[in-house]
């Protein structure tokens, strides 16, 4: 299985990794990894793999049994030692982004017991879908102003791994979510928001995020939809 390095270092954008298996002719499953594979809402990350004399676009990452990188052209050959360069912006957006939906996924549950069902990242906007009947003006205000009086609080964002029965015995299951995870599961990786003893968030989660709610800017609430029956959505973009 390919090391998921991206689980342990967000920031990481270059590194060097073999090349272990080619899968048609553009499909590269590297021994290790800091590329982000499409998942939980957010998109893979982009980039290239590079040799002293050859380079490749990397424009797609996906997670299936093992991660591939998919490239432009015909991919290295097996046994190739490969530079692996992230592109920093698209990386950096994505991190921002799904840190404020974590902050945005907490502010609901713990203020209008709205539990998240579903979120969709981008680079220059993104969406949460919830359970809740209707926001009105004044309610997207108020989750608008809390969410900007986190982010100035600059609370601490860190992340570790546990055991899936120490998880769940121990961890409060609404705001975790852990019942989302498939049973195969048995490592769950947690992300904390706030102080250790009494964190704002925490919720498992295998994305990556910024190291402090400050890097997320300020977060604009952009509006709202229905979708269907007693559910919203909200939309946002950060500047």
């Amino acid at each position: 299985m390919t090391d998921a390095r991206y689980l342990e270092d967000a920031t990481r954008l270059t590194f060097e990794a073999t090349v272990e298996a080619v899968r048609g002719t553009d499909r590269v499953v590297l021994d290790q990894t800091y590329f982000y594979p499409t998942g939980g809402g957010q998109p893979h990350d982009t980039g290239a793999l590079a040799t002293d004399d050859a380079e490749w676009a990397v424009t797609d990452v996906q997670k299936r049994d093992r991660i591939e990188h998919v490239v432009d052209g015909d991919a290295p050959e097996p046994g190739t030692t490969v530079t692996g360069r992230i592109d920093a912006e698209r990386r950096r957006a994505h991190m921002r982004y799904h840190t404020a939906q974590h902050l945005l996924s907490a502010v609901l549950l713990s203020e209008f017991d709205a539990e998240t069902t579903g979120n969709q990242l981008y680079a220059d906007h993104a969406h949460l879908d919830c359970a809740y009947d209707r926001f009105d003006d004044d309610d997207l205000h108020h989750i608008e102003s809390r969410l900007n009086e986190l982010v100035s609080s600059d609370l601490p964002v860190r992340w570790y791994t546990l055991d899936r029965d120490e998880a769940e015995a121990t961890l409060d299951p609404d705001r975790t979510r852990l019942n989302l995870l498939p049973d195969s599961i048995r490592e769950v990786r947690i992300v904390e928001i706030g102080p250790e003893d009494d964190p704002f968030d925490r919720t498992a989660c295998a994305g990556t995020h910024v190291e402090s709610t400050g890097e997320i800017g300020t977060v604009v609430l952009t509006g709202r939809t229905t979708q269907g029956a007693s559910h919203e959505r909200i939309d946002f973009v950060l500047e």
